[in-house]
């Protein structure tokens, strides 16, 4: 798992490879991905967007950007936490990804951006 903190916001990242779903002959790999989000800071938060940059080790990248996370924009109060499970597919049994999530202080519709840390997406046999 990885974690990292901005603005008193943690996001940690946990992956795993989707053996059953995947299909390595085709070039067609499955990965998901759990995010928990805690809120750290002294106000409650909302995540309006998040940004996402995927690379696959054969030199691919793509960007995707949206509203919220899995149809939601969620609202945390001090001391909340949200948690959401999502996947991501590849062409090769190893890639990466990161982002960040554009949120806003309710108190005063401040918005700030909060990273998420980079983290690999790889099938577990090409690790040995």
């Amino acid at each position: 798992m990885v974690s990292e903190i901005t603005q008193n916001i943690r996001v940690s990242v946990k992956t795993s490879f989707q053996e059953e779903y995947s299909s390595p002959s085709q070039e067609h790999f499955v990965f998901i991905y759990q995010i928990q989000i805690e809120n750290n800071s002294d106000y409650t938060v909302q995540l309006l967007r998040r940004k996402w940059e995927i690379f696959d080790a054969n030199g691919t990248y793509r960007q995707v950007d949206g509203e919220g996370v899995i149809g939601q924009q969620p609202i945390l109060e001090q001391g909340e936490n949200h948690e959401y499970t999502s996947g991501c597919n590849l062409k090769t049994g190893m890639g990466k990804m990161k982002g960040t999530y554009l949120f806003k202080r309710l108190v005063d519709d401040q918005e700030f951006e909060v990273t998420i840390p980079e983290f690999n997406l790889i099938v577990p046999y090409l690790l040995n």
